[in-house]
Order: C-alpha cells, then structure tokens, then sequence
C-alpha cells in the first residue's frame, strides 16, 4: 500500500532558511551561502521521508518566498517594471518582485501570503527557472526518487490579475530528467467556480495531454469539499493518472467518491491533517480508507496528507519543555510523515500495534482531561446568545464625543502599533525569558525602548502614538501566554510569507484571561505623553485563526471565549486611563471559507466576536480596528457591521482596490485609515507619492473620517527606512491639510 506527502515545511527545524535569507538580504552572506543552506534543508527533508517509508516524495515544494512566484519565474512572466527581459531569474529579480526595492515596489501580496501574478500583454513568457528540474535531479543524486509539484496551470492563471497562456518546457525537461509522476496543484478545484472556468481546465489539461504522455500525472487539491460539478471535470480530465482529496476539510467528497470514482485511476486520500497539530485518529482514519479500497481497489489507493504540511510545525522531537500529557496529543509534520506510513502499512495487512494503542490512548486522555474544559467559560459563552452586543449609540455620535476629548487635526496621523524589533531588544527579552537578568532590569530596558519611541513619534509630530510593542514577541503568542487554555512551544514555528515566521499558540482548552494582559505597558506608555496613546490588542478572531485550534468543539465557540476574555482586557485599559483602543483583527479576511455558502455564517460570528470586546466602553473611548492583506471589497458591509470608530486597512501594496469599494457608492460614516505606503518592503514613499494617495482618498472619502497611516505594523523594518517614511507620512498630511484650508 503507497503512501505520499503533499508537501513539507521549508523554514528548517530552527527556522534555518529564515537566518539565512536575512542574512543574505542584508548584505551578511553571499548567494552561494543561502543556496547551501537550502539544499542542506531540501536533503534532510527527501532523507527522512524517505526512511520513514513514504513513496511518493514531493520536490520543487521548497520555495525561498512562494510557490506561486517560483511558478512567475518558470513562465518568465515579470513585470517590466524590474528590468528583467531575458535568461535565469536571479535572486534580485526575484527578491525584488516579493519585497520591491530602493526603485521599485513589490508585486501585490494577498491574504494567502503569495504574491499575486501580473499577466498582462506586456508580460511575455518564457521558460526562465529551472528550479523544479534541478531540484528533482538534486534529490534523484541523492538516491531519492521523487513527484515533481507544480502549482497547476488553471490555478495558477486564475490567481493572477490576468491570464494569458503557459509554456510545456519545464514537463518536457522533467520528463527528460526521469521523472515518471509529476504532481500539479490545482486547490481552485474547491471553490465555486463558473462554468467557463471548468471549462478552462478540461481545455489546459487536454492542451497538456501529449505533453504529459508517458508521465503519471497527480492533480492535488485540498482545503475544503470538491463540488460537484468540479469533481465531474476534475474526474473527467485528459491525461491525469491520479486525484487528490483533503478528506479532513473536504468530508462531502467522500459521498462523491464513492457514487464515483473513474476505473483505473489512483485515489490519493489526505486523511492526515496537514493544517493543525493534533494527533491523528488512526482507528477512524482506518475506517474511512477501508471504505474507499472497496471503491477504488487496494492497488490504486495511496494514503496522503489532507494538503502540504507547510502549515503545521516541523517536529515534535525538539519540544522537550512541553507538557508531557499535551505533548501526546499532538503530531507535527515529522510526526504526521509516521502517521501516514503507518496508516499505508496497516491498510496493507502489517498494522503496528503499539502505535495505534498508543495513539488510542493519547486520544482518550485528551477527551477526558479535566484541563480541557472550564464549565463558568462554557456557561459565559452560553450567555451571549440572545443579543448582538452592539454599542448603544452610533457611531457619528461616538466620533463627535471622542473629537471633544481627543481635539485630532483633519487627516491625523496614526501607526498601526509595533515598531522595529531590534537586535538588542530581542537580546533583552530572550534573556529575560532565560532569566538571565532580573524582572527589574527587564521593565526598566522595555521602559526606556517605549520613551524612546514615544519620542520619535512626538519629533514626527504624529498625532495618535503606539507604545511601539517592545515588550511583546508576537501579536498572537503575546497574548496567549496570558490567557488559559493555551499551550506554546519552544521550536513550533510556522512560516508566514518570506522569511517571516510565527509560532502559532495551541489552544487546547477553553480560554479565559486569568489576569490584566496590556494595561501596565500601556499606562506607562500614556503617562510619558500628553498625546493620545492607544492601547493595543490583537482580537479574537485574529488570535483563533492564527493559532492551532482545538477541534473537538466549532470554532466560533473558541472564539466567543477568546472574545470574552479581550473584553475584559478592553474594560480594563478604559479604566487605565486608555481613551483609545485599537483591537487588531489583521486575519479576519483571512478566515472567510473557500465556498461562497458558507461565507454568511463566518462572517456572523466573527464579526459578532469583535463587537463582544467593546460593547460595554464609553462613547468617548474610540475603537479602532486594523486589518491586513486586501480584497475587502466582497466583504465590506460586514466590515462596516464591526462598528467600530476607526479602522486602518491594507490598502496601498493592492493597487488601492480598497478604494474602488467606495467610488462604487459604499458609504461609509466612520474613521478610516487606508493604509498610504507598503511596510513589506525596504523603500522609503516620498511626500509626494504619499500626498497623491492620500489625495486619492480625498476623492472618495470624506476628509473629517480619513485618517493617514502606513498599511501594517513596522515590526520589521529597520529604524533607518521607518523615521524617514513617517516623517514624509505626516509632511504629506500637513501639506494636504494646508491646501485644504486654502481652499476654504
């Protein structure tokens, strides 16, 4: 019985590509340094995979920024914007489409954390990197023989701006290296498509047909239910040997397959999760492979993973301070590479015994652990049925009474919250941890990081301050260290985009704030300043989405705990002193479920979790709220039914589309903040290029709601890039507030 791998996590056990990138870009290391790097991490990974059994091994799942924009540089397909007409794609070209440049601005990044293909007329394309045909013969050198993945040619051609036709070199070359199975992703398969785009996949693959002759093709999605209909075109495509289900997020496809599944074909059934960490259910799992042998045949079905393990951590194994019991319910991807050889070999009649009496066991512990559940926040969380936590009185009259305490200039000028993260401060908070220096020493270093910020925005005359976050290691597991229900690891990290990782808390119980979280830093930070100081929160729905959830209750019940629990915190901050509150929800976007059906229902409770936090505040207390990463505009009016005073919003690394929302005749009555200026990326905006987006905004919104603020948090950016970019941020608010006062 085969077994495969969907994918597997680039970062490295300890975030090794991460440094090494880093370290590249800043100049530290050669290319030839982060090029050793990776192909020690590509090694590693083929190795294990291959001692633990598995089959069928991806390559080319390695990326050094994504896998969409490693496919942007097979086609050749770059904008002319980066000077690039023709030859290998290097790293400058590359890095510069992902991060932009001193010149340059990068491509559009979106909610998923790939950068968006721009397939205009202009772009012309041309087989440019051969990264998925080296990396296959890097590996097959290695004595490991593996599948070959590509982000599939529909999918990839309807996650970019415009779509315009796809080169067959690279299949050609692959072919001619050895390659005998070759695996494209197609994840568009789950969602509600159209029938001219069905169509565009029968076309593509029948186009491909000659091309993939002699190779065995796998088309793997994954991420929720297949429809129907898809699953009648996916089932009925030319050329394609095998088909991959998320039977996890995609249960309903079961029913599908087993009404019919093509003769002679490979089923590839993920039935281990690969976007959380929980230890599988292997007796379950058993269950629902057995059930699909009799469909497909013993021979033709292959255990998988639900999707790539790109999503959960790496290894369990170096999680040595982890709760023993809370350790035993979980698998990371090493682990989940067990799981799915040992499920392959148990189907095949060779069942390994102790493992599934252990995992049995692990299962039955965490069901009947008294950690798990706290009956007074099952019963609070019950309670809040019945009403839509609104605040009382609208939000004109809210802004009116928060101008007369606050006195804001038109067009005031704000930050989203963090400030650079340096390499001191994070020395200061590592040996805090390690306790290596005393608690008095560490307040008093945090102390002195928020003067010092609070002193740059006061020389840049900025108008709304952030105490800069100095104090926290991430917007998520900040908070989740203080909350109950939650546990951490020491090396579970997760990459975000880039080089950028997080380290997803795990909530395994129901939560609760045992204590105040923010409200000491955020006092402290208000009495160094006669200016509006916000106190900052990361809000429930963000904290649920980014984190590893519990799945043994619905998510948005975890939520409304979660939500709970920050209303506390608001409350608290108000009573500190803390007139302005911003509670970012930077992953709400990110939540919405793949089918349009099922977006009504996320979109209630989610929205209903925000306004839970602040319901019970003074008119005069302004809410603000931030999200990130674009396209917004199908979900505005739920935006809108958040309620809060003032939200800030990605808005200029995405063309500005936020803004044609409002050109369409959306009226909007709160604060605003559309973000003028990309914080991904290393170049400083000039006043003038700041001025013209604000006055962009002019045109469409009115001028007492529009606030102007960078697009996210500057976490990561360096001091030398930050003070000049706000300093022309707030020359480009005065100035287009001085012609606005000409023009009276």
């Amino acid at each position: 019985m085969a077994s495969h791998i969907v994918g597997y996590p680039r970062m490295g056990p300890k975030r090794e590509l991460k440094f090494a990138l880093e370290s590249f870009w800043d100049g530290k290391t050669t290319a030839e340094d982060l090029k050793k790097v990776s192909a020690d991490l590509r090694s590693d990974i083929w190795k294990q995979m291959s001692a633990a059994g598995i089959k069928y091994i991806p390559s080319n799942t390695f990326a050094y920024y994504d896998q969409v924009l490693d496919t942007t540089a097979m086609l050749g397909a770059v904008p002319p914007r980066y000077g690039w007409n023709s030859g290998e794609i290097g790293f400058d070209v590359y890095f510069s489409m992902a991060r932009g440049n001193a010149s340059v601005p990068a491509m559009e990044m979106t909610k998923c954390h790939y950068i968006v293909p721009e397939l205009g007329p202009e772009v012309k394309f041309s087989y440019a990197s051969h990264k998925a045909v080296n990396e296959y013969k890097e590996a097959k050198a290695l004595g490991v023989e593996t599948v070959p993945v590509l982000v599939g040619p529909v999918s990839y051609l309807l996650l970019s701006k415009l779509a315009k036709g796809v080169d067959k070199e690279v299949i050609a070359e692959l072919k001619g290296a050895g390659a005998t199975w070759i695996q494209f992703d197609e994840p568009l398969f789950v969602m509600d498509l159209e029938g001219h785009k069905l169509q565009a996949f029968s076309g593509a693959y029948a186009e491909l047909e000659s091309t993939l002759s002699g190779l065995n093709v796998l088309v793997e999605t994954y991420f929720a239910d297949v429809p129907a209909e898809a699953y009648k075109t996916l089932t009925s495509l030319k050329g394609v040997t095998a088909f991959g289900f998320d039977l996890i997020r995609g249960t309903k496809t079961i029913d599908l397959i087993k009404s019919g599944f093509p003769k002679d074909k490979y089923l590839f059934a993920g039935v281990v999760d690969g976007r959380n960490i929980w230890a599988n259910d292997l007796a379950a799992s058993l269950i629902t492979l057995q059930s699909l042998e009799g469909v497909v045949g013993k021979d033709k079905l292959v255990v998988s993973t639900s999707c790539s393990l790109l999503h959960t951590a790496v290894d369990l194994v170096n999680e040595t301070k982890l709760d023993s019991e809370i350790k035993s319910w979980l698998a990371f991807a090493a682990q989940k590479v067990v799981e799915v050889d040992a499920l392959a070999k148990a189907l095949a009649g060779q069942t390994n015994q102790s493992f599934f009496s252990a995992n049995a066991e692990a299962l039955s512990s965490r069901r009947s652990s008294p950690r798990v559940t706290n009956q007074s926040v099952q019963k609070a969380a019950a309670d809040l049925k019945g009403s839509d936590h609104r605040r009382a009185t609208e939000v004109t009259a809210r802004l009116d009474a928060q101008q007369k305490k606050l006195n804001l200039p038109i067009l005031p000028t704000t930050t989203i919250g963090s400030f650079p993260q340096t390499v001191e401060l994070r020395r200061v908070r590592r040996e805090y941890k390690a306790k290596k220096i005393s608690e008095e020493d560490y307040v008093k270093a945090i102390k002195e990081e928020i003067k010092k910020v609070v002193d740059i925005q006061e020389d840049l005359d900025i108008d709304v301050l952030v105490h800069g976050e100095p104090e926290r290691n991430d917007m998520v597991e900040y908070f989740g260290e203080q909350l109950s229900g939650f546990a951490f690891t020491a090396n579970g990290w997760v990459q975000s985009y880039g080089s950028r990782c997080v380290k997803p808390p795990i909530i395994y119980g129901d939560v609760s704030r045992p204590k105040p979280m923010t409200v000491f830093w955020s006092s402290t930070a208000q009495s160094m300043t006669k200016r509006p100081m916000k106190g900052m929160l990361t809000g429930p729905v963000t904290i649920l989405n980014w984190s590893f959830v519990r799945n043994d209750q619905p998510r948005h019940e975890t939520c409304y705990q979660i939500a709970l629990a920050i209303k506390d915190e608001v409350e608290d901050l108000e009573k500190g002193g803390i007139g302005v509150i911003q509670i970012d929800e930077a992953a709400l976007r990110e939540g919405l479920p793949l089918r349009k059906a099922e977006h009504s229902f996320y979109l209630d409770w989610a929205v209903h979790s925000f306004r839970i936090t602040n319901c019970g505040v003074q008119d005069s207390t302004q809410i603000h709220t931030h999200m990130c990463y674009s396209h917004f505009n199908d979900i505005i009016h739920s935006i809108i039914d958040m309620d809060a005073d003032v939200i800030t919003i990605e808005n200029s690394r995405s063309d500005e589309k936020l803004l044609s929302v409002f050109r369409e005749g959306v009226k909007y009555g709160a604060g605003i903040g559309p973000g003028v200026y990309d914080i991904h990326s290393p170049r400083i905006p000039s006043t003038d290029e700041i001025a013209d987006r604000v006055n962009k905004m002019l045109a469409v919104l009115e001028q007492n709601i529009l606030w102007v603020n960078p697009d996210c948090g500057l976490k990561t950016r360096k001091y030398t890039e930050v003070k000049p970019a706000l300093k022309n941020m707030v020359d480009a608010a005065k100035l287009i507030r001085s012609q606005l006062a000409s023009a009276k």
